[in-house]
């Protein structure tokens, strides 16, 4: 049977197998997916989850971050990192302000309880972590780490 112009393209199973197979975006999202709920369950007793614990790591600097540094570390649009500000926000973990220098820019500061927070996660994280690279070994974690970032 001949497809009508009114029918719908038809792409082979095959090329599904061969997506599923071969696609480095599909695996990277479900390594990354993956991962998040492991970093999800380990972290959710001091009240984290794997994505909050980045961002609070991110601002852990000398000198607090405007929202377009961080937003660019983090690999995020600015409206999606502004977002996931404001649960932390509305914790009292950090403090949006406007920067002095430049009254435009917005900079990000862990307050007191959001440093105790982040203290409190990061034997967490190290341990999570620790199980995650012995299960890999030390090579193969390196190897995924330079892959990864030259991804990035």
């Amino acid at each position: 049977m001949l497809n009508t112009p009114s029918d719908p393209p038809q792409v082979p199973f095959a090329t599904t197998l061969l997506v599923r197979d071969h696609c480095l975006c599909l695996h990277a999202q479900r390594a990354a997916r993956a991962l998040a709920r492991r970093f999800d369950d380990a972290l959710r007793p001091v009240g984290l989850t794997n994505g909050q614990f980045s961002l609070l790591m991110s601002l852990n600097r000398p000198a607090p971050p405007t929202v377009g540094s961080v937003a660019q570390l983090l690999a995020m649009d600015r409206t999606t990192l502004t977002a996931n500000l404001k649960p932390l926000e509305r914790e009292g973990l950090i403090v949006v302000q406007v920067d002095p220098e430049d009254r435009r820019a917005r900079r990000l500061h862990l307050t007191a309880k959001g440093l105790s927070r982040l203290a409190s996660a990061v034997p967490i994280w190290t341990s999570t972590h620790a199980e995650i690279e012995a299960r890999l070994g030390d090579a193969e974690a390196a190897r995924l780490r330079s892959a990864l970032l030259a991804l990035a």
